[in-house]
């Protein structure tokens, strides 16, 4: 075969193939796997016989660029886990600042709520944590030991169960976010009444600092949590409440995958808290510097990772794109000034 009649019938493949190597963020790997066999075959013919020609070249730079871009398709697909917990769900908490920040209102409003109840009313606490479990803790108090809830179960029993439950919260506080977020609201609500009772039950007894100390070693992960999904709950909600230009079909439908991700993003935090509750709250006698290295330790960890890191991410990305915007006009600048 002549060389330009080889030519005239792959130029609209090789074009084709140009453009698609130009889409980065959108490449189709099946389909540039499927490019690159067709191209090593035409590479391989144009070897054997137009060795010296400039078609040889083109061809072998080409495949080289598909090799290339095959090879960093599947690296990107290796760093996807990382990818997901550096940069996708630090986005996802960024887009969903407003929500984050209600969440956090109602769980305080709440826990000022339990807090004033119980002030005023001592039958409140029973109310809201059971007779028995107050009773329980009574007892405990008068042998010394007010935080012996902790120590009564066998550890590992206890990190599987506490594990379970604060999972199954979150998952409550995100699936109830489907009635019009008033069910994720609700749930917010009803674990900070609770918090704010049982806190201040302990403050009343003169042993805040005791309760304090134990309590937050693990809570401050476990609580942060739980208005996190109560956020997660507010996404899916609100993408049933406000659509905006979209069907509330596919409003819920993105919604739901946005509200999915960010609960995905808080199963390690639960497992974390459930191990810090089942090893560690129980030893009520460690000093002083370890329990406030972990509480301002987890503090520091949620505000960095949840708060600080989107919004540090999103300027970066601003700049970034800056950037690119000015790069892309600088020509066109000139020209004008010119």
């Amino acid at each position: 075969m002549r060389e330009v009649v080889f030519l005239r019938k792959n130029e609209k493949k090789w074009r084709e193939v140009e453009q698609l190597l130009k889409q980065e963020s959108s490449i189709n790997p099946d389909r540039l796997a499927d490019f690159y066999i067709e191209l090593t075959d035409d590479l391989a013919f144009a070897q054997t016989n137009y060795p010296e020609s400039k078609t040889t070249i083109y061809l072998n730079g080409i495949t080289a660029e598909i090799h290339q871009a095959i090879y960093k398709n599947k690296k990107e697909k290796s760093g996807r886990f990382i990818k997901f917990w550096t940069h996708e769900l630090p986005k996802e908490f960024f887009q969903s600042q407003r929500q984050l920040l209600y969440s956090f209102i109602i769980f305080a409003l709440a826990v000022l709520i339990g807090v004033v109840s119980t002030s005023y009313d001592d039958g409140f606490v029973r109310l809201i944590m059971g007779d028995n479990y107050v009773n329980m803790t009574l007892e405990n108090i008068e042998k010394g030991d007010p935080m012996a809830v902790y120590k009564s179960q066998d550890s590992d029993m206890m990190f599987y169960t506490i594990t379970l439950n604060n999972i199954s919260v979150s998952f409550k506080a995100f699936v109830m976010g489907i009635f019009f977020s008033i069910g994720s609201a609700w749930i917010l609500f009803k674990n900070g009444i609770m918090l704010g009772a049982f806190q201040y039950f302990f403050y009343q007894k003169g042993l805040f600092v005791t309760s304090f100390l134990a309590i937050w070693i693990h809570g401050t992960l476990e609580i942060s949590a739980i208005v996190i999904a109560g956020a997660a709950g507010f996404v899916l909600g609100n993408s049933i409440l406000f659509p905006g230009t979209l069907s509330r079909l596919t409003s819920l439908t993105k919604g739901a995958r946005r509200a999915v991700k960010i609960c995905i993003g808080l199963i390690p935090i639960f497992v974390v808290a459930g191990f810090l509750e089942s090893y560690v709250t129980r030893l009520t006698e460690a000093p002083l510097l370890i329990k406030l290295i972990i509480i301002i330790g987890s503090a520091g960890f949620i505000l960095y990772y949840f708060v600080l890191l989107p919004i540090l991410l999103n300027r970066k990305e601003t700049v970034e794109k800056k950037s690119i915007l000015i790069n892309n006009l600088e020509p066109e600048i000139t020209l004008l000034k010119n």
